[in-house]
């Protein structure tokens, strides 16, 4: 028994950096559901209220930085909101629409789509919002990556 709670703890952390590219799996919920499970099949005795307190807090600062670095990305490139917008519902549809590719392509299509549709800016200045949104995609999913890692290190260090 002690073997399968430790698959499905690490398989939960595994989904969880998953969901840093692909944003349609909630990331926070399954690193979230590691700790859970270790509790069910060990014990929560390691983990204590400040654990969960300090967990909290990355759980604020993960949601944080994911809205921060998009909204960022596309700002610093001339974006408007509806350039956000349009890179949040490409970011979420373009996996499915375009696998594999679409991770990347959806939120730049996304925004640039957004920007045309909305501002009627140009498509030199939508092409611009598209580019942040990439990078603002990028620099949060680097976020992510060093916030679950700190996440996993503070379990294993109560543990």
């Amino acid at each position: 028994m002690e073997i399968i709670g430790w698959i499905l703890v690490i398989a939960s952390f595994i989904i969880a950096f998953v969901g840093t590219f692909y944003p349609i799996i909630p990331s926070v919920v399954f690193m979230l559901l590691g700790y859970i499970l270790y509790g069910l099949f060990f014990s929560f005795n390691e983990l204590t209220w400040l654990f969960w307190a300090i967990q909290i807090l990355f759980v604020v600062l993960l949601f944080g930085a994911d809205m921060a670095a998009n909204a960022f990305g596309v700002k610093k490139f001339g974006g408007t909101k509806a350039g956000v917008w349009g890179s949040t519902i490409g970011l979420l549809f373009g996996p499915f629409v375009i696998p594999v590719a679409g991770i990347i392509i959806g939120p730049f299509l996304g925004a640039v789509i957004a920007e045309l549709i909305v501002t009627r800016e140009g498509f030199k200045q939508a092409t611009k919002s598209g580019i942040g949104s990439l990078i603002g995609f990028l620099t949060s999913s680097v976020a992510k990556i060093v916030i679950l890692t700190i996440m996993i290190v503070i379990f294993v260090f109560f543990i």
